[in-house]
């Protein structure tokens, strides 16, 4: 744990040192004010932390006693650090890693860390084909979850893997949401849609027939855009 606290400590004095008070305010007013900034944009801050990055991907194993602190911190580009920190080692994660990343899906909640952090878990299941079924039941069960920001990342798992998305799968979680009047919810049935459609548009062009009675305007006109 004093390996993980110095690291943490190296992480923190590294975003210290660029800080941007006047920059702070914005940034924590966009987010609504329920988190503290360090000011720092991302390129900066990714800057910042660079060293640091390097080295915990290095490590032969992922240190989440590290990532708890840096998760934990009160400065949101702690936060940041985390889920790019997770990205930098993406290969090497497996189904037993999620136990670990799910708390930070579930605590301070907000689409920054889950857009960042479900792309982490859906990714996942790319790593090695017996993943991929576990990954894709987690989904499953994240999809009904009381807690709606659990069930967009489950929506949203597959932004971005292209030929590699599951529509079946993309379909069936799309599915359980429907009907849903949560603003986050219908954004993301929409933009999942909308970046699968850069693959197969006529696979989304079909969905939106058989359900655009069910959805929302917003998911519907975010998952029309390339269409």
């Amino acid at each position: 744990m004093k390996q993980a606290n110095q690291k943490y400590t190296a992480v923190k004095q590294a975003l210290a040192a660029v800080a941007d008070s006047a920059r702070a305010v914005p940034m924590a007013a966009y987010m609504r004010n329920q988190f503290a900034f360090y000011g720092i944009p991302a390129a900066a801050r990714r800057q910042a932390y660079k060293e640091a990055i390097k080295a915990f991907k290095r490590a032969p194993a992922i240190d989440y006693d590290f990532l708890n602190l840096c998760f934990g911190d009160s400065h949101r580009e702690m936060q940041y650090f985390v889920v790019d920190a997770l990205a930098g080692v993406q290969r090497r994660l497996t189904p037993d890693d999620v136990r670990h990343i799910e708390p930070y899906l579930r605590h301070k909640q907000w689409w920054d860390t889950i857009d960042g952090l479900d792309k982490v878990v859906g990714r996942i299941g790319l790593n090695d084909p017996a993943y991929r079924p576990k990954i894709e039941e987690m989904m499953r069960s994240w999809a009904q979850d009381a807690n709606f920001w659990m069930r967009r990342a489950a929506i949203d798992h597959q932004r971005g893997m292209k030929e590699q998305t599951n529509p079946e799968l993309l379909a069936e979680l799309i599915e359980m949401n429907l009907g849903s009047d949560e603003f986050f919810i219908n954004k993301a049935i929409g933009w999942s849609l909308r970046e699968y459609s850069k693959t197969d548009p006529d696979w989304v062009r079909d969905f939106l027939d058989g359900h655009q009675r069910q959805m929302a305007h917003l998911s519907v006109s975010e998952a029309s855009k390339y269409l």
